[in-house]
């Protein structure tokens, strides 16, 4: 079974997160981006790194509803990559997902402004691979480390509710 498909056997029986949508149809689960500029990202890679992406987006989706601080999230692209916010203002930061280029990884960015990544190395310096001062970085061939991704998007999506 390939990853795509093995990615919406996990995820049959969710239908909606937030004003994010899933539509099941039969055996397969038909994920709607609703931003077409964002599904025209997804679309141009192959489909073991659309299943690594959909899968950050999941969590990423997953984390915000879980969590009535941060509400609602604004799907968009920033600098070319797909990209979540909180929709209230002065809760969280961006969160970006992209390939990373010439390798087998995808990523999850913050922005370098912030001091997530510090954060993050403290929390996960043995269990996790980082990239300079703005992204984790992740194998597409390996499981994703769900319970410590779930912390750090946490972390992005909360960041400004620091008390």
């Amino acid at each position: 079974m390939d990853k795509l498909a093995q990615f919406i056997q996990q995820q049959k029986s969710m239908v909606q997160y937030s004003e994010h949508k899933f539509y099941i149809l039969g055996d397969t689960m038909q994920v709607v981006v609703e931003n077409s500029n964002v599904q025209a990202v997804f679309d141009r890679y192959s489909e073991d790194v659309q299943a690594k992406l959909m899968q950050l987006r999941h969590l990423i989706l997953e984390v915000a509803s879980q969590n009535p601080k941060i509400g609602a999230l604004e799907e968009t692209l920033k600098w070319g990559q797909i990209s979540y916010l909180p929709k209230k203002r002065k809760v969280g930061t961006t969160v970006r997902i992209d390939k990373v280029k010439d390798s087998k990884q995808v990523a999850m960015f913050v922005p370098c402004s912030t001091t997530l990544l510090d954060t993050y190395r403290t929390m996960y310096a043995d269990d996790l691979t980082f990239e300079g001062d703005r992204a984790i970085l992740l194998d597409i061939d390996t499981d994703l480390p769900i319970d410590k991704l779930r912390a750090c998007i946490e972390l992005a999506l909360t960041y400004h509710l620091k008390s």
